[in-house]
């Protein structure tokens, strides 16, 4: 039986994350929050390939059938969210630099010529 702990954690982590972005007053904070957002796809990801008593998927010492295995395609699935989550976040700050060099804020309020 599935627990519904992982998946309450993720949806509180995300809403979090949604939250210091909604109240953010600093893009670098924003870019913060949204790299907590992203954080709960990886507790959400783990969550889905979580078995019970499952062991790695490593067939070398086990009769097929004998034990239950994780999935390792979730696994890989969250390092791979690391992997694209670390450039976006990379990418994203070095937008704030550069919002920071023309305009001499990181206060989106101040920001007057991004208003439409």
């Amino acid at each position: 039986m599935m627990s519904v702990l992982p998946y309450l954690v993720a949806a509180w982590i995300f809403l979090v994350g949604c939250y210091g972005l909604a109240t953010s007053r600093n893009l670098i904070h924003a870019v913060g929050c949204l790299v907590v957002c992203q954080s709960a796809t990886y507790v959400l990801l783990l969550a889905v390939g979580y078995r019970d008593g499952g062991t790695a998927p490593v067939h070398s010492d086990l009769e097929p059938g004998s034990r239950p295995l994780v999935d390792p395609v979730v696994q890989a699935l969250a390092l791979t969210d690391v992997v694209v989550g670390a450039t976006v976040t990379a990418l994203l700050l070095a937008l704030v630099v550069q919002v920071a060099k023309r305009h001499g804020t990181v206060d989106p309020d101040e920001l007057s010529e991004l208003r439409g």
